[in-house]
């Protein structure tokens, strides 16, 4: 991954985007797509699609979302301390003592989100999985007046954003579900333009409002009508205690992207993906799912009349935690497999499983 390619990844995995709430990463997708795509929309979803060689018989669609799990000012007491809901799926004991950020309209307020200590837990309660309505920001308000003068109900919440290089160049941060999927289409959909012509009309969608059910995704593949379509999201990690691969499969980081088999994939997609992971010599691991897969995927696979649909994902460890961790070699190949399938194909295909 070169220099300008990691920074960009950076950027992303530094601008807030819980579902609904995308804005500010979707201006970063337009500023980024300016100098390379043809044209670029946004509907009124707040999808952001670019394309290049619009007027080629052959649709191609390569889909991220750009969407993360977050939380959304739901009270605030008299103390000044304020209660959230979730947006998406959150696991509560990764709140526990976290640094977060509440997105206001004046900007970025830190916050920490506590309980009380385990001095003062009772031996009952310190049996029991923490409930989110047991959590609490603390701002350092004074009381809720002082509160609500920079915090307003609606007001959105994530994790303190911040990129961590790790060792053998694997990266943690929070929500590299999904940016770094959203950095591969767009990186791929880079690569695959600066080769020369291309054989497609090819699209690239940063979707919204994956992680509350995979909404962008059903209504910009909609709008673009594809042949074919890929989404690109992450998908667990098993190198690590206490996974049972038998049950979850045998995924490591630093082994390449996965390609996925069953249902959800059409044959042919996944046929081509391995053919051109081979031809350029890209390493591979193979995942199975034996129905609709939780991912983009899902949606794009049942649009209209259906469209050939794929399924890539970049290896990722502790999902859904402020700690995702992902190798930034997988990336990059999952960039090149995906710029390799789009350079490969013609408007000939039948993708008539």
């Amino acid at each position: 991954m070169d220099a300008s390619a990691r920074e960009f990844l950076v950027r992303l995995l530094e601008t807030p985007s819980p579902s609904g709430y995308e804005q500010p990463i979707q201006r970063l997708v337009r500023d980024y797509l300016s100098g390379i795509a043809d044209t670029i929309t946004a509907d009124s979803h707040g999808n952001v699609i670019g394309v290049k060689n619009s007027a080629a018989p052959l649709r191609m669609l390569l889909a991220g979302h750009c969407d993360q799990i977050g939380l959304i000012v739901q009270y605030i007491d008299a103390e000044g301390y304020i209660s959230v809901q979730p947006i998406g799926g959150w696991d509560p004991m990764q709140l526990v003592g976290s640094r977060v950020t509440i997105w206001t309209a004046s900007g970025p307020l830190p916050g920490v989100i506590a309980r009380k200590p385990i001095h003062l837990l009772t031996e009952e309660e310190r049996k029991v999985v923490p409930k989110l309505k047991d959590l609490w920001i603390d701002i350092g308000s004074s009381d809720k007046a002082d509160a609500q003068s920079v915090v307003r109900i609606g007001d959105c919440v994530t994790f303190e954003l911040r990129f961590q290089p790790l060792r053998n160049n694997l990266a943690a941060a929070v929500a590299m579900d999904d940016k770094v999927g959203l950095w591969v289409v767009l990186e791929a959909f880079r690569r695959a333009s600066a080769a020369g012509p291309l054989p497609c009309a090819l699209f690239v969608a940063s979707t919204v409002q994956e992680e509350i059910g995979l909404r962008g995704a059903q209504t910009s593949c909609y709008g673009v009508d594809p042949q074919v379509a890929i989404a690109v999201d992450v998908t667990h990690a098993t190198d690590c205690p206490t996974i049972d691969k038998k049950s979850e499969g045998d995924i490591s980081l630093g082994k390449g992207p996965v390609v996925y088999r069953g249902p959800n994939m059409n044959p042919h997609v996944v046929s081509r993906l391995l053919a051109a992971a081979t031809s350029h010599a890209i390493p591979v691991q193979l995942a199975a799912s034996g129905r609709a897969t939780p991912t983009d995927a899902n949606v794009l696979q049942t649009t209209r009349s259906g469209v050939a649909t794929g399924l890539v994902s970049v290896p990722n460890r502790y999902m859904h935690s402020a700690v995702e961790t992902i190798s930034l070699d997988d990336a990059d190949r999952t960039a090149d497999l995906l710029a390799a399938f789009v350079r490969d194909l013609d408007a000939g295909i039948d993708w008539t499983p």
